[in-house]
């Protein structure tokens, strides 16, 4: 299924969202990733655009019954560039535009690589309530007290060459510091593109986002990582238990 069929675009806003006939109780967004600069528009054929669509039709499947609102945000920009921080400028607008069809419903946000550290900035928004993030980047400065009282999940894969696993780690750790439930999972033989062993990527990413709309339970490698006292990260047991972790 191609990106505009599956979502509905509006000239000029930044939020995409799948056309729903119920008012949503609550709302999942992804971003998608991008450059590290880049003033140009993304193409018309966006390849992290592209890989998002099958977390989204995932997504979808497992809340059809639940009301649960899924969209993307659309960037100005390709790259995140600096000070500027568009993609963040961008997350925020689409929340923005979500409140204004919707209410303040609770959100969770779903960004890979440039697009999880939208996510994680634009988690200072009330009505965001958890962050996933796929392969995020995180860079050492990048900012964590606002994340008091979210929960955060980082996946990330072990081969990853792109953003760095520990960078995740350390990430999370300083969240903990700031009052944020957060963990990391470290995926074995994953790498950036989430192209190796992909549909465990699906599906875990599906069942995170539903333990935290409170759809389902979170899956137990999870919980426990998420409730440890001692350590924030966790490995998923091995790589053919990918689906099951």
């Amino acid at each position: 299924m191609r990106a505009r069929s599956f979502f509905a675009r509006e000239a000029g806003a930044a939020l995409v969202l799948r056309p729903s006939p119920t008012p949503p109780r609550a709302a999942v967004v992804l971003l998608h990733g991008g450059r590290e600069e880049g003033l140009e528009p993304p193409p018309a054929l966006n390849l992290p655009g592209a890989r998002m669509l099958p977390f989204a039709r995932s997504i979808a499947r497992a809340t059809a019954e639940h009301r649960v609102a899924l969209g993307s945000v659309r960037y100005r920009h390709r790259g995140w560039n600096g000070e500027r921080d568009d993609a963040a400028e961008d997350a925020q607008r689409a929340l923005d535009e979500l409140v204004a069809l919707h209410g303040p419903v609770p959100v969770v946000l779903v960004g890979h690589s440039m697009g999880g550290r939208a996510a994680l900035r634009a988690a200072a928004a009330p009505q965001v309530q958890a962050v996933v993030g796929l392969a995020p980047w995180c860079p050492e400065a990048e900012p964590v007290a606002h994340l008091a009282g979210k929960r955060v999940v980082l996946l990330h894969g072990e081969r990853d060459r792109i953003t760095a696993p520990g960078d995740s780690r350390r990430l999370t750790e300083r969240a903990r510091q700031a009052g944020a439930d957060a963990c990391t999972l470290l995926l074995p033989d994953g790498e950036h593109a989430m192209v190796r062993r992909a549909a465990a990527w699906h599906s875990l990413t599906t069942r995170v986002v539903s333990g935290l709309l409170g759809l389902a339970p979170l899956p137990p490698v999870v919980a426990d990582a998420l409730s440890s006292a001692t350590d924030a990260t966790a490995a998923v047991p091995a790589p053919g238990a990918l689906h099951q972790a």
